[in-house]
């Protein structure tokens, strides 16, 4: 099966060709471990999870490895140390646990390979030592910083020149750099902050140098294929790109570029200024009075958005995914799975098209392909037996259905509708879509449902 894939390096939908068959090699970014990831950490996480299913159903299980890196080293991390009082060890113990559930529940695999930024300090010293005896990197000031003028294609993944990206960006000013955009290899600790011993004095990295270093012992000086966020692509990327080909010049690290683009909440951008700011592990519990939304049914609103689209995130959606997922659930149950669709693979191998083998979902439900929807959900991370857990309850809805057409009967000759207010309020909050019309009163289990609220009703 062909693989089509939209490099971002060169800007074009590409005959993905591995460099090996029987070993594919992915890098992807993680996350800096120092809280809980927000909603918009999750959207890398899943889009490169059902890249790393695809692999593995084209190429075989074991002939797929996928790195996805934590980065446990940061000055975000030392100040939530600092400010909470408790060591630095726990914190990313446990961040990185919160972030592995929380991956969990909306349906992410494990990678092959999960490699922490402090396991690998010595490679990432090594690496520097090497860039600055080619003359690539140079000491200042009991910092080690890279010489992009040394690098003469800097930019080209970004396409934008070095003068252009000065003017655009955040550029540290610092007297000891010899130009602008140089970037920080490595800088001194602090007594206090975390420091390994180096050629430059007690020190700990820069960010960049980390996901270099890691992806060269684990996958080589040349892989296939190197993911993340956008936002990624400069100035992180971009770096990753000018040390690593310098470093190993016989290389030519990540032959195929994949990016993801931002997420927005409710057709704005996600902040804590606008209020519409909130963790995956929010959305799972329940925040702000809202009802819980499963793992499920974040993964596929995620999903039904092409990758290299912004992904609007809305509570509508959400209730139209859970409806979804319900049916299907239904239509599967005691099932077993056929061999995957074609048309769901093929959707899937044209540039990662989540949302049109979503499409070609909806067509197996209609025509009543049970085992074929199965087997393509499941290749898609959804349907499978460990998300399913929020659909399985069950419950009747007629009555409250009658009791509150009833009221509305009522309501419409008193004039009061304070009885039919509290009855939909206290619906609502237990996750049930009240729909009334003409025709009736119609109540649906939404993406939050929690029959426990419906008590007293």
């Amino acid at each position: 099966m062909d693989i089509w894939l939209t490099n971002s390096r060169t800007r074009k939908k590409e005959l993905f060709e591995p460099i090996d068959r029987d070993n594919v090699r992915i890098y992807v970014c993680g996350p800096t471990v120092y809280d809980r990831a927000h909603l918009g950490n999750a959207r890398p996480a899943i889009v490169f999870d059902v890249l790393f299913r695809l692999m593995r159903e084209v190429y075989g299980p074991d002939h797929v490895t996928y790195v996805r890196n934590f980065t446990d080293v940061d000055d975000k991390i030392n100040a939530r140390a600092e400010a909470s009082g408790r060591s630095i060890s726990e914190i990313t113990a446990e961040t990185t646990q919160w972030y592995l559930d929380d991956m969990a529940a909306v349906g992410v695999m494990e990678p092959t390979e999960m490699p922490r930024a402090t396991a690998y300090i010595p490679q990432m010293i090594a690496m520097i030592s090497d860039l600055i005896e080619k003359g690539h990197a140079y000491e200042a000031e009991g910092h080690v910083l890279f010489a992009v003028e040394s690098y003469k294609t800097y930019g080209a993944l970004s396409g934008r020149s070095v003068d252009d990206m000065i003017a655009g960006a955040r550029v540290e000013v610092a007297p000891y750099k010899r130009n602008p955009m140089d970037f920080v290899l490595w800088k001194p600790s602090a007594p206090g902050q975390p420091g390994w011993e180096s050629p430059w004095g007690v020190g700990r990295p820069g960010w960049h140098i980390e996901c270099s270093a890691m992806s060269y012992e684990l996958l080589g000086a040349t892989f296939d294929i190197h993911g993340g966020g956008n936002d990624l692509m400069f100035p992180h990327h971009e770096n990753e790109i000018a040390q690593s080909c310098c470093a190993h010049p016989e290389g030519g690290f990540a032959k195929v570029w994949l990016h993801n683009e931002m997420l927005q909440v409710e057709g704005r951008k996600m902040s804590k200024s606008l209020g519409n700011f909130f963790t995956v592990h929010d959305l799972l519990e329940g925040h702000d009075g809202q009802p819980a939304v499963p793992g499920e049914v974040i993964r596929f609103v995620m999903l039904s958005t092409h990758y290299r689209k912004p992904m609007d995130w809305t509570a509508e959606k959400a209730e139209q995914a859970a409806a979804t997922l319900r049916k299907w659930r239904g239509m599967v149950e005691g099932v077993e799975a056929a061999a995957v669709p074609e048309t769901v693979l093929f959707a899937l191998a044209d540039d990662l098209n989540t949302a049109g083998a979503i499409a070609e979902l909806h067509k197996l439900a209609s025509a009543g392909d049970a085992a074929a929807l199965k087997a393509g959900a499941t290749l898609l991370g959804l349907l499978t037996p460990e998300l399913g857990a929020w659909a399985e309850v069950s419950v009747d809805l007629s009555g409250l259905a009658a009791t509150l057409a009833d009221a509305r009967t009522r309501a419409m000759e008193t004039k009061d509708f304070s009885e039919v207010d509290r009855m939909k309020a206290a619906l609502v909050a237990a996750g049930v879509e009240v729909r009334m019309s003409k025709a009736g009163v119609e109540l649906l289990p939404g993406a939050g449902f929690d029959p426990a609220k419906l008590e007293g009703l």
